[in-house]
């Protein structure tokens, strides 16, 4: 059975120094993380992998998706850390389609070691890995932890985005989920997602012809148009009935 340590790090230390890759405009670079750090507020959340379930499916398209409201909060910069290669962070950012959230690589688990992280994930021939959490950082120093329970498996229960932001910003409002279904070159889609771009709500988008087919649209929309808006599980409907959702509220 796997084990696992709460942290050596706490809140009101300042953090460690130890050599990361950052992925930035330019390309991955080696960088420590004091100078990471140094003169911003940070948010930085750890998993245990790149292409794995929850990590893949909640934890870091949830702060991709509320990235805005973080930004409102003040945050500066979300970094997400894996003990994994700048190869595979950047192949897992490319399939997640990720843009507001920086991954980093800590492929020698020296930073995750450094805050007493590291977890041996042998029986599942993962080696060592991180353990799952978030913290605030703000000036190299730790504002505040969000460790997982030390429980058998995989908890996932408070480093999660949402949690993180109410503890910045009790009283974000945030986006409700947004699906738009869209085709390349479709005049009326780059309107709709302008129109949601300049509320800086976040959302999922679904080409036709790529991620999904003209027959799935007319299954879960009841048309062969698009775009086609979904927000929060309902159906708004083409560019115009978005415009009017959106000047309702």
């Amino acid at each position: 059975m796997s084990t696992a340590r709460r942290g050596t790090i706490e809140v009101g230390q300042a953090i460690p120094s130890a050599r990361v890759s950052v992925q930035s405009e330019t390309g991955w670079q080696s960088v420590d993380t004091r100078t990471l750090f140094a003169g911003r507020n940070v948010v930085l959340f750890a998993l245990p992998g790149a292409f794995t379930p929850t990590c893949s499916s909640s934890h870091l398209p949830g702060y991709e998706a509320l990235a805005p409201a973080f930004s409102a909060a003040g945050i500066d910069a979300i970094y997400c850390l894996s003990v994994n290669d700048p190869f595979v962070m950047e192949a897992w950012g490319r399939e997640q389609r990720i843009e507001r959230v920086a991954l980093v690589a800590d492929g020698n688990a020296a930073w995750t070691r450094a805050v007493g992280m590291d977890v041996s994930k042998e029986d599942l021939c993962f080696g060592v890995r991180s353990w799952r959490y978030a913290m605030v950082v703000r000036d190299g120093v730790v504002a505040a932890l969000f460790v997982e329970p030390d429980v058998p498996g995989d908890p996932f229960e408070v480093s999660d985005a949402e949690t993180v932001l109410r503890s910045l910003a009790p009283d974000a409002k945030l986006a409700p989920p947004i699906t738009i279904f869209t085709r390349p070159g479709c005049p009326h889609c780059r309107r709709a997602k302008g129109l949601l771009d300049g509320r800086g709500w976040t959302y999922d988008e679904i080409e036709i012809g790529r991620d999904a087919s003209t027959r799935t649209l007319a299954a879960v929309a009841g048309a062969k148009t698009v775009p086609q808006i979904f927000i929060g599980g309902r159906l708004v409907g083409g560019a115009d009935a978005l415009e009017a959702e959106l000047a309702a509220r």
